[in-house]
């Protein structure tokens, strides 16, 4: 597993660039993201939102938009994709992942928003999110989602993602796929730093 500085996150950053080279941030949720968060979800439409939190929901419920502002609390994080847009950083997709030691497996979902998608930034996140499972160690990546979300299922099937039914709910479906790449191969040159000294970390103290 990763060693990360809690406390520093504006380390863990990346920038990733759409399908048309315009440059997006992804970096951890802070406190200070509250209300912006909050507004993100409710610029999405009902169809997105519904998608998202797989059910009808307007808003995060207050005590679900205090875990995604702690960061790393119970090994669960949550991240912001952001551009800057008339001069004003604007998060354009969101995404939170947990990982479970004792599987090694990594449980993520995420969203973009409507206005824009189609834009690739679905597909650079996701890959963002990859690089970030692998500075775990995780050795398979699953997520669920409604069958009648047919942009997260796209998404997933080009990616390599094989589907099975989620156990005990037939209006979902699961998309997973193995996965292992070691520390040198991460494709994220954060995040291959990040494995990389927690490896160092390891051999040192054992």
């Amino acid at each position: 597993m990763t060693t990360m500085r809690l406390d520093d996150l504006r380390q863990y950053s990346d920038v990733l660039r759409s399908r048309n080279g315009e440059v997006v941030t992804v970096r951890f949720v802070e406190p200070r993201d509250a209300e912006a968060l909050q507004n993100y979800f409710r610029s999405l439409t009902t169809r997105s939102r519904y998608n998202r939190f797989l059910g009808a929901a307007s808003e995060l419920p207050p005590s679900e938009l205090d875990r995604f502002i702690h960061v790393g609390e119970a090994d669960q994080f949550s991240v912001v994709a952001t551009m800057l847009v008339e001069g004003f950083e604007t998060i354009v997709g969101e995404a939170r992942y947990a990982f479970d030691s004792e599987t090694a497996a990594i449980e993520f979902g995420l969203s973009i928003d409507d206005r824009w998608q189609g834009h690739g930034i679905g597909k650079a996140l996701l890959k963002n999110l990859e690089c970030r499972a692998a500075s775990f160690g995780a050795t398979r990546l699953f997520g669920d989602t409604l069958r009648s979300n047919d942009a997260m299922i796209a998404l997933a099937r080009k990616s390599g993602y094989a589907f099975t039914n989620t156990p005990g709910d037939w209006k979902r479906t699961r998309f997973q796929k193995p996965f292992y790449v070691n520390p040198p191969e991460i494709p994220c040159a954060s995040w291959r730093l990040s494995a990389s000294s927690s490896s160092a970390m390891s051999s040192l103290t054992s």
